[in-house]
């Protein structure tokens, strides 16, 4: 309450009022701490990826699904939210949503593991920086959304860019653009899910789905003695066993980031792990860039500071009916 006789809050308002905004610099302090812990571990998966040779492409996203099923089942028990899973696969719709983006995001870990261990991690991590400037494009021909000037010049640089880096590799990018799709795809379809599911229990479900394929391709690499799970030492084995870990927990720190941070500072935020693949790719795999390359990484950069200029624009603009 305000004091008639000085105007000002009185000392009660004024320690809630204190109290709350101290409660909010620091879910934000959280959120980002969660946010940047998010993207860096995404950002190193080159390294740990690294680690798992001889095993390759296949086997490791097969691990990836298995391993990361049984850690959601763990960190569910943990959390006791099996009733939210439950009521998912009650969901006829819901559930076939998330069994499309489970196909999805199957897709992309493959691209890019592939990517990394086949010596393109450079291309690979260029996936990600379009990915922004795929996702507003699919927002334009598939949701029918209206571009503002900016994010039209962006997805523009952005085009023109995929063309001086198809002729720079002598080829289409198609590790950078099918991850750069099947992410646009897969947040669209998870738009669509809406917030009703929670980050663990929706890749609880996309790994229960995707779990009898990864499965029957474990049986078909170890009949094809093509599978390294156990043939080289405990080692090995903990480190595909920990892809559980590797992919749920990143997840979970964005979730919890996404929860307390404003989606402006998740969209810069999301800059770091590509960033971090590219240093990666570059000063610890040694990957070569030539300098045409480098000219349409550049312009890829360019387009995406014009949609981050636009997105705080568009995000700071004062809304109808407020003051200036």
């Amino acid at each position: 309450m305000t004091d008639p006789r000085t105007g000002t809050l009185a000392p009660s308002a004024a320690a809630a009022t204190n109290g709350t905004a101290a409660q909010d610099s620091l879910r934000q302090r959280q959120g980002l701490a969660f946010g940047v812990g998010a993207y860096v571990l995404w950002g190193l998966l080159p390294l740990y990826f690294m680690l798992l040779l001889p095993a390759g492409p296949v086997e490791i996203v097969a691990n990836r699904v298995l391993w990361s099923l049984l850690f959601c089942a763990i960190l569910m028990t943990a959390t006791r939210s099996w009733r939210s899973l439950a009521e998912v696969l009650r969901r006829p719709r819901t559930l076939g949503m998330l069994a499309i983006a489970a196909v999805l995001i199957a897709v992309n870990w493959l691209a890019y593991t592939f990517g990394v261990m086949s010596g393109q991690a450079v291309e690979a991590s260029l996936g990600y920086y379009i990915n922004p400037l795929i996702s507003v494009l699919l927002g334009v021909l598939i949701l029918k959304e209206r571009l503002r000037p900016l994010q039209w010049t962006a997805v523009g640089i952005g085009l023109l860019a995929v063309v001086v880096l198809t002729v720079a590799y002598g080829k289409l990018p198609w590790i950078a653009l099918t991850l750069a799709f099947s992410f646009g795809f897969y947040g669209l379809v998870k738009k669509k899910v809406g917030s009703g599911v929670d980050s663990v229990t929706s890749l609880s479900v996309e790994t229960l789905v995707l779990a009898p394929f990864a499965a029957v391709t474990m049986v078909a690499l170890s009949m094809n003695q093509a599978a390294t799970l156990t043939g080289y030492g405990s080692g090995h084995f903990w480190l595909m066993a920990a892809s559980g870990a590797v992919t749920a927990v990143p997840l979970v720190f964005f979730g919890a980031s996404a929860a307390r941070l404003p989606l402006t500072t998740i969209g810069m935020l999301q800059y770091l792990a590509p960033t971090l693949q590219l240093l990666v790719a570059t000063l610890v795999l040694g990957e070569h860039m030539a300098p045409e390359r480098w000219v349409g990484f550049a312009m890829v950069w360019l387009g995406l500071i014009f949609l981050t200029i636009d997105a705080v624009k568009h995000t700071l603009r004062p809304r109808k009916g407020e003051r200036k």
